[in-house]
């Protein structure tokens, strides 16, 4: 059962980093909690609004897509899921950090955090 919670979870965490997800404010705002918070690498915080901002811009390019490594998570509690992995963006490479919680429409993030690393 928690493999295919983390799975899920796992998954929404792919969605929202696939480029023609993140260029469309509709799919992203499926995949964001209303309460979402996120500590990017850049220091600032960002909620779901001025994240859609930056996503519906064009944040990822579809031709050198973000590449992930070490994806791994666990249930923190029904409904809670952590997820830690390691990201590479066009060389710009941190380790990621996402609490995803299960609404009445399915999987979303509440929190993610970015820590760049060289």
């Amino acid at each position: 059962m928690s493999e295919r919670v983390v799975r899920a979870a796992i998954d929404a965490e792919l969605r929202l980093l696939d480029p023609e997800v993140r260029a469309s404010p509709i799919l992203v705002s499926g995949l964001l909690d209303p309460e979402f918070i996120e500590f990017g690498a850049s220091g600032r915080r960002w909620d779901a609004s001025s994240i859609l901002a930056v996503t519906s811009g064009g944040s990822v390019d579809p031709e050198s897509p973000v590449e992930v490594s070490e994806m791994s998570g666990v249930v923190l509690a029904p409904g809670v899921v952590h997820l830690t992995y390691f990201s590479d963006n066009s060389g710009r490479r941190a380790w990621r950090s996402s609490l995803w919680r299960m609404t009445e429409t399915g999987w979303r993030m509440y929190f993610h955090q970015a820590t760049p690393t060289g």
